[in-house]
């Protein structure tokens, strides 16, 4: 994904699955039985129509990328951490396993007819739509992305627009711009004097810095197109500190550029924006009268804004818009840019684009927590955003809501901006603003930026998925909250007092979370190698509990197990371990134990404090006994359509907790019955007309089939009982 300024005037996006082109993998295909992919087992949500392929694999962490029955899967990228090359823990944003149907309703001529209605501007090229799936909602939806390539209305500003419409219905799920527009005026150079670095070439130098990849900067010429001409000097002085000449823009541009590489590669241990040593090309005197800067995924490009003496080469743009690159070079196709994940992504723009500003301590442009203040896009001196009280600019959210997730990306980042400023700085009065809390939460005593810097770029890193938010009540372990903590675990420890600055600052801004809580006295952590342990009659899973010495002198710890279904036992070998020590939970259900799920307490119990965590038990049926189709069937406008599955050597009778698990792709399933029809023609009403305009039915039924015989043919038959919305029945799963 590419990004602009995008500091005021920002395209409005849709809220629900924008997706951008992930990077191409580095590696061969990863098969779900290979040795990391199978050590993280239910935590990454693969199916069997899954492959993988690796991203990178740096310093124990390791990101995939995933693709479903052949199709890129947007949103279904995953970290994998190690350690000494052992599974250690896995972030993923799917909410549960792919299960849809792969065949398109909507041809993709009508999709690239359909994205070219929504173009404004001038068209030049119009690509291949590309059939994939897109999960960046958690739920995997068979949609066409089609990139439109031309010129903004502005006829300056290119444009790369991506349209998304689900392939079913036609509907168009989102749309944005690789590059966005910036409203306002600029604010003439702004870096002072600096030290730049050069390359000699014969009697004169080239502004090509060969410290730092060979960064170059160029002179466009006040062109949009054409050869981009480096600057030469022959006295390598460059600029006079004015706009009157050409030079004075581009050493703030080669500046900017130099000290973005250096504070990411001093401070976070990355080489470079692209994390290979490569230098940033940047672009000046783009365009004329251009009012903007951009960052289109291998470059920057600045305008000299208003009558092409005011360019905006201000060193937290520069900043800003080269994390973006560092985003999208880390999270596989970017955090998707809408949303509460776009609001992150912009967030970690604004937070390293002001360490970015403190780094260079330049007496000209202090370090601060105010984005774009030197740029006067207001017109009043005011700057666009401020981290410490980010409500002043009367659009941004300084704390959660349920409405943040419906703001533009540009204001829902407020919330992690508000969060970082706390945790480094602090709330109430500091030198930098006041800052206040919201709710009634405690007050915070800031770590100190660096370290706060630290623990973001480490969730970035390590833990962020593309469709990570504020908070996820599908996928709640996928949240910045939970991934900054765990950053702050590995970092500085668990419930240290960085972990707890985390903790309050997260609060401080009404993004909750349930944490690991921190004790003063003895103390330990409980953590089950898995949420749940599936097992069929006459069968046994073992997962392992471990626990971690956090706070005081290790204590024994004795195992036991709560309730747990009919025909199940719990047992644990040891029963007793010392704090930091592990054990074998082992599940074991009776041959003759029915089909069940409910969660078993598993208990950790210690002199001074007792942990507790829910392990889901789940009996399935004999493979004989469990019938699937993935025959997609098309549900028309008022239509009756039907599925059939077989079931032939079940010798058990069905039980009275039978299940019917049903995947169907609709615009609003209000309008659907769905039944189950069995082999003597008794039907079961599994779903009847409800859930309004909520789309997709993704969903197992309980149901009671103990008066049926197993063997036979069963049917599951979808009615459409009202006009104007279709869909397909991709799959369903009867186990009885």
């Amino acid at each position: 994904m590419r990004f602009a300024v995008a500091l005021a005037g920002a395209i409005a996006l849709a809220s629900g699955g924008l997706v951008a082109t992930a990077t191409t993998a580095s590696a061969a295909p990863v098969t779900p039985g290979s040795s990391l992919i199978d050590q993280a087992g239910p935590a990454i949500k693969k199916s069997a129509k899954d492959r993988f392929a690796v991203h990178t694999n740096k310093n124990g962490i390791v990101r995939y990328t995933r693709t479903y029955d052949g199709l890129r899967v947007y949103g279904g990228d995953l970290v994998i951490r190690t350690k000494a090359g052992k599974f250690a823990g896995a972030s993923a944003g799917l909410a549960k396993p792919l299960s849809l149907g792969t065949k398109p309703t909507v041809t993709a001529a009508s999709a690239s007819a359909i994205a070219k209605g929504q173009f404004q501007g001038t068209i030049t090229k119009t690509g291949s739509p590309e059939l994939f799936v897109d999960a960046s909602s958690g739920v995997g939806k068979l949609s066409w992305e089609t990139v439109i390539t031309g010129w903004q209305p502005d006829g300056q500003t290119p444009s790369r627009f991506h349209v998304i419409t689900d392939a079913l219905t036609g509907k168009v799920v989102g749309s944005y711009d690789e590059i966005e527009n910036v409203a306002g005026t600029g604010n003439s150079i702004y870096s002072g004097q600096v030290t730049i670095e050069s390359t000699p070439s014969g009697a004169s130098f080239n502004l090509v810095d060969p410290v730092r990849g060979n960064g170059s900067t160029c002179d466009m010429n006040n062109r949009t197109s054409g050869t981009c001409a480096t600057f030469t000097d022959a006295d390598n002085t460059w600029g006079n500190g004015a706009a009157s000449d050409r030079q004075s823009a581009a050493v703030d541009a080669h500046f900017g550029a130099a000290v973005t590489f250096d504070y990411f590669k001093n401070v976070h241990g990355r080489n470079g924006i692209f994390g290979d040593g490569r230098g940033v090309p940047s672009r000046v005197h783009y365009g004329s009268s251009y009012v903007n800067a951009f960052w289109d995924g291998a470059q920057m490009t600045y305008g000299d804004g208003a009558g092409n003496a005011e360019p905006l080469v201000a060193l937290d743009v520069a900043g800003h818009e080269m994390s973006h690159g560092v985003t999208e070079n880390v999270v596989p196709g970017g955090l998707t840019y809408s949303g509460e994940s776009g609001g992150l992504n912009e967030a970690t723009s604004d937070i390293f684009g002001s360490m970015v500003e403190f780094y260079a301590d330049s007496s000209e442009d202090a370090g601060d927590y105010d984005i774009g203040e030197k740029i006067d896009i207001n017109g009043n001196g005011t700057p666009l955003r401020y981290m410490y009280n980010p409500t002043l600019d009367g659009r941004s959210h300084g704390c959660w809501s349920t409405s943040t997730r419906s703001v533009d990306v540009h204001y829902s980042s407020g919330v992690a901006n508000h969060f970082f400023f706390n945790l480094a700085e602090g709330s109430g009065a500091t030198p930098y603003g006041t800052s206040p809390v919201c709710g009634g939460a405690e007050s915070v005593t800031g770590i100190g930026k660096e370290k706060a810097a630290k623990i973001w770029f480490r969730a970035l890193d390590a833990y962020f998925v593309s469709n990570t938010g504020y908070v996820n009540t599908t996928t709640p372990g996928n949240t910045a909250r939970a991934y900054s903590l765990a950053a702050a675990t590995d970092l500085y420890g668990l419930c240290s007092t960085e972990y707890k600055a985390v903790q309050a600052s997260w609060t401080s801004v009404n993004v909750a979370g349930n944490d690991e809580e921190c004790y003063d006295g003895n103390s330990f952590t409980l953590t089950l190698s898995a949420a749940g342990a599936s097992v069929g009659p006459g069968e046994s899973k073992t997962i392992t509990a471990t626990t971690a010495l956090v706070n005081g002198e290790a204590e024994e710890i004795t195992f036991t197990a709560g309730s747990a279904p009919a025909g199940v036992t719990v047992s644990f070998e040891p029963a007793t371990v010392t704090a930091g020590e592990s054990t074998t939970v082992t599940v074991s259900a009776a041959a003759d134990a029915a089909r069940s799920s409910a969660p078993v307490t598993i208990t950790a119990t210690a002199p001074s404090i007792t942990r507790s965590k829910a392990l889901t038990v789940t009996v399935g049926s004999v493979a004989a006994c469990t019938a699937t189709s993935t025959t997609p069937v098309a549900i028309a406008d008022l239509a009756t359509v039907s599925s059939e599955v077989e079931l032939t050597s079940c010798a058990a009778t069905p039980s009275t907790a039978s299940s019917v698990e049903v995947h169907i792709q609709h615009t609003y399933i209000g309008d659907l019955v769905v039944s189950l029809i069995a082999p003597d023609g008794t039907a079961y009403v599994l779903h009847n007309r409800a859930g309004g305009s909520t789309d997709n039915i993704d969903q197992s039924y309980p149901v009671n089939l103990s008066s049926e015989t197993a063997n036979g043919k069963w049917t599951l038959r979808v009615q459409d009982a009202a006009r104007a919305d279709i869909g397909t029945l991709t799959s369903w799963t009867l186990s009885v």
